[in-house]
């Protein structure tokens, strides 16, 4: 059963908090993180990204710039520009992205359910991206940055979702990129016994987005129980920052391949093979979507296809089988166009849906890629399926969006 428990956030003054916050740490890269803070001293990148206090070029794993986490930290907190909570308290973050709006408990989860599996994960991590996190957490002593979990639906959690957000937000705003933030405290004692209980009767929480950030929490408070001698198990470093969503408000959106050439074929070719595992169908110029599981859309020479998987290509009863990104991996990519290994190839790209159809067109149209595929978007049950059966995903199946905003709150470990 899932254990988590309230804690006093540090978090920005109301009046500060669209200064302080910021994107993840892992979606922008250093120049355009300095872009985005140019001229804020408060904007939480000095302190996720710190590299763009240096030059330009600055290794971003450098220990000088670990080294300025820690300072503009302790700076943050010295100026107000983060204060305490007083008390342990839950908080609802709530985003709203084209008129929808997701809200999630803010809670700190307990390290050993990741160790031993009651938080699950549907990725693979590579050690170099969680040792960098690593090092992030250990070096400020604290989870800056939240986690993103979700949760099989649950009535008490859904009732205090409800009957908080009645209530005035302690933070209201809308970003840059048009999402809206909207957070609320919850800092009565009945309250937030109920959540603690409700998340008790949960069998187990799942990763939706953040692998590295919660396997580098974990093996960091875990770290620190193992440093401790007169260790008991209630220190703060047991627990890490998350952000749990039901599974019920998520949004899932497809994850689309762009590939630099046809391997030797003509369109003509391309399409004859692809026909032999996929009903194709001519959609002319106009943008096709797909518009169901096992239907795809190909952007070729000019012209948009529809495919759609011939029954017997693929296994409904696999979790991983059923997946559209392995069908279109195995009988398209590999079997066609020989690319085997998505981590690795430099020929095929990704392109995340909140880019539109239109980035995959204008990529084929520019020369610079051959073609495009776009994937109809998985489902969180059938991540959840994956997780539940130990499986991994293929990579670059998922794209979760709105992403977390970091700076809202976050979680010191002593």
């Amino acid at each position: 059963m899932a254990k988590v428990k309230p804690f006093k956030g540090l978090r920005p003054p109301k009046e500060l908090v669209e200064q302080v916050a910021s994107r993840p740490y892992d979606v922008l890269n250093s120049e355009e993180a300095r872009r985005e803070a140019e001229g804020n001293e408060k904007s939480l990148y000095h302190i996720i990204k710190p590299e763009i206090d240096f030059a330009p070029g600055t290794d971003e794993h450098a220990q000088c710039v670990y080294d300025k986490a820690v300072e503009n930290f302790k700076k943050f907190q010295e100026k107000g520009w983060l204060v305490q909570d007083n008390e342990e308290k839950y908080y609802i973050y709530a985003q709203t992205m084209n008129g929808r709006t997701q809200y999630g408990i803010v809670v700190a989860a307990w390290v050993n359910d990741y160790m031993e599996g009651r938080i699950k994960k549907h990725e693979l991590t590579r050690r170099d991206k969680e040792e960098d996190r690593m090092k992030h957490v250990r070096i400020n002593d604290a989870n800056i940055e939240p986690v993103f979990f979700s949760f099989p639906d649950n009535e008490v959690l859904a009732r205090v979702i409800a009957d908080t957000i009645k209530k005035e937000p302690e933070y209201d705003f809308t970003s840059e990129d048009g999402f809206g933030h909207h957070f609320w405290v919850i800092d009565d004692k009945a309250t937030i016994d109920a959540v603690t209980e409700a998340f008790a009767q949960i069998p187990a929480l799942y990763i939706a987005d953040g692998h590295h950030r919660s396997a580098a929490a974990a093996l960091v408070g875990a770290e620190k129980a193992k440093a401790n001698p007169n260790h008991t198990g209630t220190e703060e470093y047991n627990y890490f920052l998350a952000v749990c969503f039901p599974a019920s408000h998520l949004n899932i959106i497809d994850y689309n391949r762009v590939v630099r050439d046809l391997n030797g074929l003509t369109v003509e070719q391309l399409l004859e093979r692809i026909g032999e595992n996929f009903t194709v169908e001519a959609k002319d110029k106009e943008i096709y979507k797909p518009t169901h599981l096992h239907n795809f859309s190909l952007y070729v020479g000019g012209e948009w296809y529809s495919l759609t998987a011939k029954p017997g290509t693929y296994n409904d009863s696999d979790p991983i089988g059923v997946l559209d990104v392995t069908i279109s991996s195995d009988l398209i990519l590999r079997d066609i166009l020989g690319i085997t290994d998505l981590r690795s190839d430099k020929r095929i790209d990704f392109v995340g849906g909140i880019r539109g159809l239109g980035e995959l067109k204008r990529r084929v149209d520019s020369g610079e890629m051959a073609m495009a595929l776009a994937l109809y978007p998985v489902t969180m049950q059938q991540i959840i399926d994956i997780a539940d059966s130990g499986n991994i995903m293929p990579p670059k199946t998922t794209w979760f969006e709105p992403k977390l905003r970091s700076g809202l709150v976050i979680h010191k470990l002593s």
